[in-house]
């Protein structure tokens, strides 16, 4: 491939300083290693510009600086979010829980789609209830519309894996056994800072993954503790239903959620809350309380 057609590998969604315009960009992985730490220092980040969209782009010479980064994929791109709940062993051994048979889902609206800083986690009048609680997962992002997809064909159709917080709405949740409500409003899951192709991450089935609160690490686990992989999930949320591209997979947290802690840990107005993934970075988020 010519040196002006490269294909990506990290991947960021942003504001451009020169123009302030939304493009996408690759970023240099040895320069900006974790590239949402570098945003929220203040860091000088350039990236080369990305031709296309996000399925089918290419990377060119072109060079633009970061304003402000946004969700590698936008809402526009986004048809849902499915999630997994209870994929961690090491989760699920804190619950004292027996290890599922078939993978537990839910799903999140696109609305409760996000971004790294400065966007904020909100926490709304109804989640103001000493119940607001964070869940670090690794997000896999659909390259192409898929059916029925073997589990040997299905990394194929990973377009790349980056962070998420799978923001919950505690009280709200446990009410029903339907999931959705408590955890899906709006910006309750946000994701980023970049998006790493399979290229890029190749031992994504063993990275490290880390939920920081207020500076404290509460989460720290390895998506080798996944009970249902992604080849797995993917192969199962197939069958018989069309995955399309651009859907979004949570991908299951591990142990340390707040309100399994003694004490409990509630997401509060200003806090700091960051989700950290080995070859991806930080995605860091303010909390807010809606007013």
């Amino acid at each position: 491939m010519a040196a002006n057609r490269r294909v990506w590998t990290h991947l960021i969604r942003f504001i451009a300083k020169e123009d302030g315009l939304v493009h996408i960009g690759q970023i240099d992985a040895q320069a900006f290693p974790d590239v949402g730490l570098s945003a929220v220092h203040g860091d000088s980040i350039v990236a080369r510009v990305v031709t296309g969209s996000v399925f089918d782009g290419v990377v060119t010479d072109q060079e633009l600086h970061v304003d402000r980064l946004l969700s590698p994929l936008s809402m526009e791109q986004t048809p849902i979010i499915r999630c997994l709940g209870l994929n961690y062993r090491d989760h699920a051994r804190e619950a004292n829980m027996a290890i599922p048979k078939e993978p537990v889902l839910f799903i999140k609206p696109r609305t409760s789609l996000s971004g790294p800083s400065p966007a904020k986690i909100v926490i709304p009048k109804l989640a103001q209830d000493d119940t607001a609680d964070y869940e670090a997962e690794m997000a896999v992002i659909i390259s192409r519309d898929g059916k029925d997809i073997p589990e040997s064909d299905a990394l194929d159709y990973v377009l790349g894996y980056t962070c998420s917080n799978d923001v919950s709405a505690r009280a709200q949740q446990l009410k029903n056994s339907q999931w959705c409500f408590g955890k899906g409003m709006d910006g309750s899951a946000p994701i980023g800072p970049v998006l790493v192709s399979p290229a890029g991450l190749p031992y994504a089935h063993k990275a490290n993954i880390k939920a920081i609160h207020n500076q404290s690490v509460v989460q720290d686990s390895n998506t080798a503790e996944m009970i249902f992989d992604v080849a797995t999930t993917i192969a199962f949320l197939s069958q018989g239903t069309t995955l399309e591209r651009g859907t979004i997979i949570l991908t299951g947290t591990g142990p340390g959620i707040g309100m399994a802690r003694d004490p409990k840990i509630v997401l509060r107005h200003g806090d700091d809350m960051r989700v950290e993934i080995e070859g991806i970075g930080t995605l860091v988020n303010e909390v807010h309380y809606e007013s």
